[in-house]
């Protein structure tokens, strides 16, 4: 499994404040950060994203500027020296696109236009600017599956144009009067994947997701000089990336074929699909890396890709196409020493055949906040410092710098998710599809207000009472608390070459425990729920549970040895 090592930098277009360091509030979860190299913020990487942290700012719920109840471009400029002061790298902002909010955001009518309830277009490119100069990249979301159907081509497909619909799926449905859906694909937010078009007897539409969303048809050329043109438009407001939403989806099968059964949202990223991980993708960003070659080696794009295998999702990021792709895999494992440490091995494994980073992430805007899956807060925290130790790219989810938790009990009439409201129509509603409100309650930034410091107004998300407490201002400063855990390990994680793009290796360990090394580092995860006994590795860098330190560890155990504490991570000097 060997990494190359890579050292940090500052590239010349992003100066201002190394993210802050200044403002830090050093935690003392940290004994000692070590000393930093003095070639650290010198030296040219091989590529800026391959040991990046990522931040994704799900804009509706992030600030809200105005008191419209929900979040906007000018809320996540006012709070862009939180991210830099947390130590990320970059930050990937979700849909603000003009849309009419069916889904989010992810339902785009024009690309090239803000949202009025987000901003403005010149809000957008102030934005840029301003990350910049703290030192933060910037990738935005492109939707390239689905548009909206408020979206103009839309509207003249329906109207008859014949080259609008040549941009999408429209089918003659099955049965003497193509009175049945064209066949049996489901919508992954519940019942068939085609709706009829109104006033033509026996015509349908493809959208895989909400019936608002219909699927664009990638065989059209049309298709491919639209998206060219507006990747092109927002490179030159100066973003440096983007992450592609439902990369594995633009192609279909050939002729449409059936899948054969039925709870198709649970088979993705299980085997391929007739409508998703079908080979033709590739040809789609491969042209795409073309491009963003084309404004210089710095931009990148991220692919949201579901694929059966580590094998598979590593053809997204072959040399000539996705600089990374999302490490979904990862973030399916459960809380187990020996699972962990397989989906580990076989991510790194598949993304070193083809020369690219690895990487990780815990949560995100379409699934339970890992402190609800994996238990508990103190898994939480153990899982997050295991996922920074690891070799390659780490993306966090806002607020799981707080340690919140899922909302569960939202009322239904506050619901705004798409797939919850066709529940009744056969969407899964465990926890994962169906339910995904419960992880973008809005953040919350202040112990007191109306919508703790979301905005000036209440949220459009109810917030519950205890989260008070885990607001950013209530646990800053505090040592014991998550938001400082992250901060002092984002800090180590930047002052210590190690815990780049370099080696690691495993190493002996005891039942439910998991230890692994990196250059000057070792990491210790216990994932059972009592304390282990083990040789001490070196010194005590960070540990995930609150108030432990190494004369805690020793207490109790045998010359030498440490008892390190239950659903724990610890980082070691080595």
């Amino acid at each position: 499994m060997p990494q190359h090592a890579t050292n940090r930098h500052t590239d010349p277009q992003h100066t201002g404040s190394q993210h802050a360091d200044s403002q830090r509030t050093d935690s003392q979860h940290a004994v000692d950060a070590g000393p930093a190299h003095a070639d650290h913020a010198h030296t040219r990487p091989r590529g800026w994203w391959r040991d990046a942290v990522i931040y994704q700012v799900y804009v509706r719920s992030f600030a809200d500027s105005d008191g419209d109840g929900v979040g906007d471009l000018p809320g996540v400029r006012q709070r862009l020296p939180h991210l830099a002061g947390l130590g990320v790298d970059a930050l990937w902002l979700t849909p603000f696109y003009a849309s009419p909010q069916i889904d989010g955001g992810y339902d785009v009518s024009d690309y090239r236009a803000v949202d009025p309830r987000s901003g403005s277009l010149d809000d957008a490119r102030q934005l840029v600017s301003e990350a910049h100069t703290l030192g933060l990249r910037v990738l935005l979301d492109l939707v390239p599956n689905h548009t909206s159907d408020a979206h103009p081509w839309f509207r003249r497909a329906l109207a008859g144009d014949a080259g609008a619909r040549a941009c999408y799926h429209f089918v003659r449905g099955r049965g003497t009067a193509g009175q049945e859906p064209p066949n049996d694909w489901e919508s992954l937010f519940g019942g068939p994947a085609w709706s009829r078009v109104p006033g033509e007897e026996g015509l349908w539409y493809l959208h895989l997701f909400s019936a608002h969303q219909p699927d664009l048809d990638w065989r059209a050329p049309r298709v491919h000089e639209e998206f060219d043109s507006v990747l092109r438009f927002w490179l030159d407001t100066g973003v440096d990336g983007f992450r592609i939403d439902v990369a594995h989806g633009m192609v279909k099968a050939e002729g449409l074929p059936d899948v054969g059964a039925g709870e198709q949202a649970r088979m993705i990223g299980t085997r391929v699909l007739p409508f998703f991980d079908q080979d033709g993708v590739h040809a789609i960003h491969r042209a795409w890396r073309r491009l963003l070659e084309s404004y210089g080696p710095d931009r990148i794009c991220v692919a949201e890709a579901w694929a059966p295998t580590a094998e598979r999702l590593a053809r997204y990021v072959r040399p000539d196409e996705c600089h990374q792709a999302f490490n979904l895999h990862f973030l399916q494992a459960g809380w187990d020493a020996e699972e962990v440490r397989r989906v580990i091995e076989e991510s790194m494994a598949a993304a070193t055949t083809v020369g690219a980073p690895t990487t990780w992430v815990l949560s995100n805007h379409d699934v339970v906040r890992h402190r609800t899956r994996l238990g508990s807060l103190a898994r939480a925290r153990a899982a997050a410092l295991l996922m920074l130790a690891l070799p390659g790219s780490a993306y966090l989810y806002q607020g799981e710098e707080l340690g919140l938790p899922e909302v569960r009990d939202l009322p239904d009439e506050a619901r705004r998710d798409p797939a919850f409201s066709r529940g009744a129509e056969g969407a899964v509603t465990d926890g994962q599809e169906g339910m995904r409100d419960g992880c973008r309650v809005p953040m919350p930034w202040t112990a007191e207000g109306p919508s703790l410091g979301f905005g000036p107004d209440g949220g459009w998300l109810p917030q519950p009472e205890e989260w008070r407490s885990l607001s950013v201002e209530a646990q800053t400063g505090d040592p014991l608390s998550t938001l400082e855990l992250y901060r002092t390990a984002l800090r180590l994680r930047r002052l210590r070459p190690g815990l780049g793009d370099s080696a690691m290796e495993w190493l002996t360990a005891p039942e439910g425990v998991l230890a692994l090394s990196r250059p000057g580092l070792v990491c210790v995860l216990n994932t059972r729920d009592e304390a282990v006994e083990a040789a001490a590795p070196g010194e005590l860098l960070l540990c995930s549970a609150p108030g432990e330190s190494r004369e805690s560890m020793e207490a109790g155990a045998g010359a030498g040895r440490l008892r390190i504490p239950a659903n724990s991570c610890t980082w070691w000097a080595a």
